[in-house]
């Protein structure tokens, strides 16, 4: 199975698809973008992408993603994130002038940045791996990465710091996407309790209480709400989608009733996938 994800090898997003899927082959991509159409297209299996960070919310690139491409949710995982300072061998913290990183990345190490190394020039790229290994083929002592550990070891740089996000309940979820949804069977045999149905929706009017009555479907059958967000609603300024996480599968009747309540009030709404709930790995 062909697994596509963002970033260089040595990922966080790499550890959440070896978490997910055992022997496949990996597919590491320069862009969100790219994985879903990587998806779309057959190219690959599936796709694993992070969707929210305990510390630095929500990844809004791939709500909007979701939205705009027919793919389906069918699994997620929380991952422990440890960020690591990587650099050259003989390269000393005192000495850093530049530090690469994801901005999600950079954000959540802000606090050990402005106490340890406040004169350097942080610099933001596309991956966090993707930073570890152009610190590598730089070959400067005076430049650095926030990576993993494995990016560490797989573009042979030295640990300058351990665990430096600002807060260790650092965590990420990740979904993995696929072009074929849950099975049916699957989700008939599924327990109320161990799955989740994610799905967007915008409102007919945008009026006092339209938002109260849409989530009101889903309390009058006892239905426990995971997240919501709200994303703005492109071509109609002031309006917003709303993309909820449910308990329950679409198979379940409640869930079912729910969804076809909200559609008797929504001007749209797609369902994003029906999954078991995911484990968390420290």
């Amino acid at each position: 199975m062909r697994v596509a994800f963002q970033g260089e090898i040595g990922a966080f997003s790499e550890e959440a698809v070896m978490a997910l899927y055992e022997d496949v082959d990996l597919v590491p991509r320069p862009t969100f973008e790219t994985v879903f159409e990587d998806v779309v297209n057959g190219d690959v299996n599936r796709a694993v992408i992070p969707i929210e960070n305990s510390l630095f919310g929500s990844v809004h690139a791939n709500y909007d993603l979701l939205q705009e491409h027919e793919v389906r949710i069918v699994g997620e995982i929380q991952l422990r994130i440890r960020h690591n300072l990587l650099a050259c061998n003989g390269a000393s913290v005192d000495g850093l002038l530049k530090v690469h990183s994801h901005p999600q990345a950079i954000g959540q190490c802000r606090q050990f940045l402005k106490q340890r190394i406040p004169n350097a020039v942080v610099i933001p790229a596309y991956d966090t791996a993707g930073a570890a290994k152009m610190v590598a083929q730089s070959g400067r002592s005076d430049e650095a990465a926030i990576a993993s550990r494995r990016a560490a070891m797989e573009y042979g740089l030295s640990i300058l710091a351990e665990n430096i996000e600002s807060n260790h309940q650092n965590y990420t979820r990740f979904l993995a996407l696929s072009m074929e949804p849950t099975p049916r069977e699957t989700l008939n045999e599924s327990a109320r309790h161990d799955w989740k149905t994610s799905l967007v929706y915008s409102m007919k009017e945008n009026v006092p209480g339209a938002l109260f009555k849409s989530l009101a479907v889903f309390a009058l059958r006892d239905i426990d709400l995971f997240k919501i967000e709200s994303r703005p609603l492109v071509g109609r300024p002031g309006s917003y989608l709303f993309y909820l996480d449910v308990e329950g599968s679409e198979a379940n009747e409640h869930v079912e009733l729910a969804l076809n309540h909200l559609r008797e009030i929504a001007s749209y709404l797609k369902v994003l996938g029906s999954y078991p709930r995911g484990k968390t790995i420290d």
